[in-house]
């Protein structure tokens, strides 16, 4: 049809006034399968089981093109299903409202309106309906029509292999491909009558990336996560006490933004080693050692109290005589999990005596999975991928630079992270100086929140960033959703289009 003579295209419900129309449709668009069209009573009762489920698109409100599916509960059929089996020997006795996966029995174009691409409109409404009742997703059978010319030579493996590089033209599976379904499994059988595709057919299936598998707890799983950062000003304090309170003064403000996380700065306590500078480095970070259980208590409490997610940067910790550099993930539920500096810096190491840490893991919170690497840690991808493959959608990265060549280091390989990991990252920094403290003399720092570069997100990758070296909070949200969609449909697939097949990266146990 010549696209200047479109006046208007609707989708719309199937109506059982249509029948008569829609049985012509299908006899046209089926012209190598004789009598492949449904009853009436057929579509009748399609229409009562399931409404949403059958439509037809409509030009100068003619019928062009129609999409009929059910939903099934996936799990009673087998992988090796045939169309039968899912139709219920075309009764549809099978749909069922409490099942989990929208299964398409049928879509098709008219031979005449072929090339305007209405049948994408098809695919597009049943994927909208699929995340509308939250199906894990969709599955078909789909016919590969071209297939009985390469029947003697090909197996339908290798024939989808080189229909998938393009070796071969298929109009159908190549339009399925480029609609997001990938094929699973080769059926055999599966269509009566279906001798183009020499009795084969392709399970194709696209998962539902907003899918929540149904819960009976009382809880909901957040989708927009507000993240708090504290660039922390370096000062003199009377005491642990006197800390202590200029940290609830922040955990406060963010908190009263509704924040879910509050990151603080790597050694923010450091101002307390100012009453052992009468002592030798080595000695003067052991005593500020001893704080880190109090501060630990303490912070735990104001997660409960303020209801929000600390990440207490980091603090030097004593176990088995050695010296660390550790953090703590206080949430708000009450439990508290630790993490380790992995990678000590040359000068922690020789003037300090600082040991690097040996675990590593992704922590599961009330808002999904996070990660959190200290300072140098992130300048080592491989840590920050290790913690992708668990899960991870936001890393936090609590730094301490002295310089602004040391801050670009930090700053630099925290957005490489977001974008390699499709994940967000967050950084949060010291400023100011401590003049009374042996080996902190001054801080550089700009606190800032990095995203993946996609069409979903800011072009520069920077979500939110704090004004440089001055005392503040930065409040950012961030939308976990928006990387599912990233980590499936993105210009780049960054996590899914690596070369499994020629390096791996794997973690190991001591």
């Amino acid at each position: 049809m010549d696209i200047q003579n479109i006046e208007n295209i609707e989708l719309k419900y199937l109506d059982l006034k249509d029948y008569q129309e829609l049985k012509e449709a299908m006899i046209q668009a089926y012209q190598t399968m004789p009598n492949a069209y449904w009853k009436e009573s057929q579509i009748e009762s399609l229409i009562n089981k399931f409404p949403e489920g059958q439509i037809v698109i409509k030009v100068n409100n003619q019928i062009a093109g129609c999409a009929l599916s059910l939903i099934l509960d996936y799990d009673q059929f087998d992988n090796s299903h045939t169309y039968k089996d899912i139709t219920g020997n075309y009764t549809f006795s099978t749909h069922t409202n409490t099942g989990d996966i929208l299964y398409g029995i049928d879509v098709f174009i008219k031979p005449e309106f072929r090339g305007l691409r209405l049948g994408r409109r098809l695919y597009d409404y049943r994927k909208e309906l699929c995340e509308k009742l939250n199906l894990r997703g969709i599955a078909f059978g789909g016919r590969i029509p071209g297939y009985h010319k390469f029947s003697e030579t090909l197996s339908p493996k290798e024939y989808i292999e080189k229909v998938k590089r393009k070796e071969i033209n298929d109009p159908v599976l190549n339009f399925q491909i480029s609609n997001d379904f990938h094929p699973a499994k080769i059926l055999k059988g599966y269509l009566e009558g279906d001798d183009a595709s020499n009795d084969f057919a392709v399970l194709l299936e696209w998962d539902n990336i907003y899918y929540e598998k149904p819960t009976k707890k009382a809880a909901t799983k957040k989708k927009i996560i507000r993240l708090g950062l504290i660039q922390w000003q370096m000062r003199a304090y009377e005491n642990l006490d006197e800390l202590l309170q200029q940290a609830e003064y922040f955990i406060d403000a963010v908190a009263g933004y509704r924040s879910d996380f509050a990151l603080f700065p790597e050694f923010f306590n450091a101002p307390l080693m100012a009453e052992n500078n009468h002592l030798s480095e080595p000695d003067a970070i052991r005593e500020l050692a001893k704080h880190t259980e109090a501060i630990i208590k303490k912070f735990s409490e104001f997660s409960i109290s303020y209801n929000i997610n600390i990440i207490s940067g980091s603090m030097p910790e004593i176990r088995n005589d050695r010296l660390y550099n550790v953090g703590y993930l206080c949430k708000r539920d009450g439990t508290v999990e630790r993490y380790e500096k992995l990678h000590v810096t040359p000068d922690e190491a020789k003037v300090w005596g600082m040991q690097g840490g040996n675990e590593l893991k992704a922590f599961d919170t009330d808002c999904g999975k996070i990660g959190i690497l200290i300072c140098y840690d992130s300048e080592f991808p491989e840590l920050s991928r290790l913690l992708a493959d668990e899960g991870m959608d936001i890393l936090f990265i609590p730094f301490l630079t002295d310089t602004q060549n040391g801050y670009s280091r930090v700053r630099n390989c925290a957005q490489a992270r977001a974008i390699e990991n499709e994940c967000y990252v967050a950084i949060a920094g010291s400023v100011g100086n401590l003049p009374n403290v042996h080996n902190m003399d001054i801080q550089f720092a700009q606190s800032m929140v990095f995203t993946p570069c996609d069409f979903s997100f800011p072009t520069n990758g920077i979500k939110a960033e704090a004004t440089p070296n001055t005392e503040m909070i930065l409040i950012a949200d961030v939308d976990i959703d928006l990387l599912r969609e990233l980590n499936q449909f993105g210009a780049v697939r960054n996590l899914k289009d690596r070369r499994i097949d020629i390096f791996d990266l794997k973690k190991k146990v001591k």
